[in-house]
């Protein structure tokens, strides 16, 4: 199988069920944008300084092409069986959001995103995620769109949010916290 088609050489592509759309169609633009969530977690899994948070960064990337796969299918022309986003994948989620926070310091003020590279990915991550749930959320005005999509996404960018404190605890950099001038 070549990488290449010629397809998409004049500004459209083909969703999952034969239907062509531009490429600037909300449909591609979201699970594009999971894509490139996906892309940021493998950066910070390259860099993660624990093997347990690498594991569950792959279950992410995992769910992340199982869910921009659902995102990719023409709900009304897709014949494809693809798997599903199930409620144990958003319980998965939130129970490391407890775990890892279960061991941090109480919040009493946003953080500033930064302190270590790795850190940063984590911040970087949870932006383009809160824009993946954007897109998705745009797209499920528009035509049929899985629930759990944006209840995933959602979880995951408060999952990357605690990352991003845990690895600023396991790195010890401090984190800085914002201080609004008055």
């Amino acid at each position: 199988m070549k990488v290449y088609t010629r397809g998409g050489d004049k500004g459209k592509t083909s969703l999952i069920g034969g239907t062509r759309v531009p490429k600037y169609d909300i449909r591609i633009e979201a699970y594009g944008t999971v894509d490139e969530v996906n892309s940021w977690m493998g950066l910070l899994r390259d860099h993660a300084p624990d093997e347990g948070i690498k594991k569950t960064l792959i279950e992410i990337q995992d769910r992340l092409f199982t869910l921009g796969s659902q995102l990719a299918a023409d709900p009304e022309k897709s014949r494809m069986k693809l798997p599903p986003i199930l409620d144990a994948d958003i319980f998965y989620l939130e129970e490391e959001i407890d775990r890892m926070d279960a061991t941090l310091p109480e919040m009493r003020s946003f953080v500033l995103p930064g302190g270590h590279p790795v850190v940063s990915y984590a911040h970087i991550a949870r932006c383009v995620c809160r824009r993946a749930e954007r897109a998705t959320i745009q797209l499920s005005d528009h035509s049929p769109t899985p629930e759990i999509a944006i209840r995933y996404l959602n979880r995951l960018s408060d999952y990357l949010f605690v990352l991003a404190r845990a690895l600023a605890q396991v790195l010890e950099t401090e984190e800085i916290l914002w201080k609004p001038r008055m």
